[in-house]
């Protein structure tokens, strides 16, 4: 029997793995290592947040992504971003150099055992583990507009369902949204000749300023700190305090989880999209969309009674994801059913990210309402990994081994504790200078 079976090979499970198997729990990380970053992202994407803080987490200062790129004689420098097919090939590095056992199928099934769980995989065997982390990432909970879903996918798809955008060429597409993958997704679409149309709710588009340098005066980094998802005080503690934002209020989470990094572009596919020609159209959302001739009419309304009608080849929806207990179809229903979700549907989770259900450990988009901003993106493993393992070790009767996660520069915290002035900011106070990375 396993002492932690983890579900999912991205980020998230592969970090957890490397915690685990440090910390001497017999373990196991089940799924294709880094699936959606090499199948369900086009090439060219690049990724939006800065190379440092793009980090998988091991113990200690091991196996980062400047590590691996100056194995390839490149650099992985502030303020100039990655391209998705290195940091995908950084997370299959990672694994090979990490974690000891990694099994490529994919888990159908958990349930419930005497002593913990029984685990199906893809072809039929059948695993016990005392403890389990589900770590699946967000394609389980992608999100299309109610208007859109009667729709098959010859005419509609989400935006993470594609590895490259080149069936397109030539064609006329709608891209719904007004966030990061909107945007750069109708960039790639635009300079290979497509016609592209992009539809968004917001009156305006968004856009992330371009960081600041790394080394600046003492001053400036005060006022607005450098932090995983960008500058100021706020994006600092969602960034560095998962585990204090999760003593806030529930109100306040839950506001905080509903408008802080909210859809934006990064800087540098602004120009991308100016140049590219591409025929935006803001305030409006999709009501209705139908097959017309073997391509798509779609009407959108706008304020008031303004109604426009327009016919397009394919509609791509970078309409994001929703986490919710109901979508987590690998449960078996006696287990999925005692999750406990909160009002918006995503599962709670306790301290060390176990669910309602005893040893059963979450991570990633699904803890965002209880953890922060921060677990929707990568830079929510370096705090997921060893803090869920701490729980994993509780939950096993063992004393965790170490005092708590550790943050950038060595130092340890303790992850319950709000600074006074970090606190009043994420309950309504000022923020920092400086825009968010996501």
């Amino acid at each position: 029997m396993y002492d932690l079976l983890i579900v999912g090979a991205g980020p998230y499970g592969l970090s957890i793995a490397a915690h685990a198997e440090a910390r001497g729990l017999r373990t196991a990380v089940f799924g294709r290592p880094m699936q959606s970053w090499r199948h369900h992202m086009p090439r060219g994407m690049f990724l939006k947040s800065e190379p440092w803080a793009s980090n998988l987490s091991a113990p200690g200062t091991a196996f980062r992504l400047e590590q691996y790129c100056a194995g390839l004689g490149t650099t992985a420098t502030h303020g100039h971003p990655i391209p998705v097919e290195t940091f995908a090939s950084y997370g299959l590095w990672f694994a090979r150099q990490a974690v000891t056992h990694l099994d490529e199928r994919m888990i159908t099934r958990i349930d419930a055992a005497p002593e913990g769980f029984t685990l199906e995989t893809e072809d039929g065997e059948t695993l016990r583990a005392r403890s389990v982390a589900l770590a699946t990432g967000v394609l389980p909970y992608m999100h299309l507009p109610e208007a859109l879903r009667g729709l098959t996918e010859d005419h509609v798809t989400h935006s993470s369902g594609h590895s490259d955008l080149d069936r397109f060429a030539g064609a006329d597409v709608t891209v719904v949204g007004g966030g990061q993958a909107a945007l750069e997704t109708a960039a790639l679409l635009a300079e290979q000749s497509t016609r592209v149309r992009l539809v968004a709710r917001a009156p305006g588009l968004v856009w992330n300023s371009v960081p600041p340098p790394w080394e600046r005066p003492w001053w400036k980094s005060l006022r607005a700190p450098h932090s995983g998802l960008g500058c100021g005080w706020r994006n600092w503690f969602y960034a560095e305090r998962p585990g204090a934002f999760r003593r806030l209020p529930e109100r306040t989470r839950a506001g905080i989880s509903a408008t802080a990094l909210g859809p934006a572009g990064a800087w540098w596919v602004r120009d991308r999209v100016a140049a590219a020609g591409i025929d935006i159209r803001l305030g409006r959302t999709i009501v209705e969309a139908r097959l017309a001739s073997g391509r798509v009419r779609v009407r959108t309304a706008g304020p008031g009674a303004d109604v426009e009608d327009f016919t397009t080849d394919h509609v791509i929806a970078a309409t994001g994801f929703e986490a919710s207990c109901a979508r987590m179809t690998v449960l078996a229903p006696r287990v999925r059913n005692l999750l406990a979700p909160n009002p918006e549907g995503a599962p709670r989770v306790r301290r060390g990210f176990e669910s309602a259900y005893p040893g059963l450990f979450l991570a990633g988009l699904v803890t965002a309402a209880d953890f922060g901003p921060s677990m929707r993106f990568v830079h929510g493993a370096t705090y997921t990994a060893p803090a869920l393992v701490d729980g994993v070790e509780r939950h096993l009767g063992r004393q965790p081994l170490r005092g708590g996660p550790v943050v950038p520069g060595g130092r340890r915290h303790s992850a319950d504790t709000v600074p006074e002035t970090v606190a009043a900011a994420a309950d309504g106070g000022r923020p920092g200078a400086g825009g968010p990375l996501g």
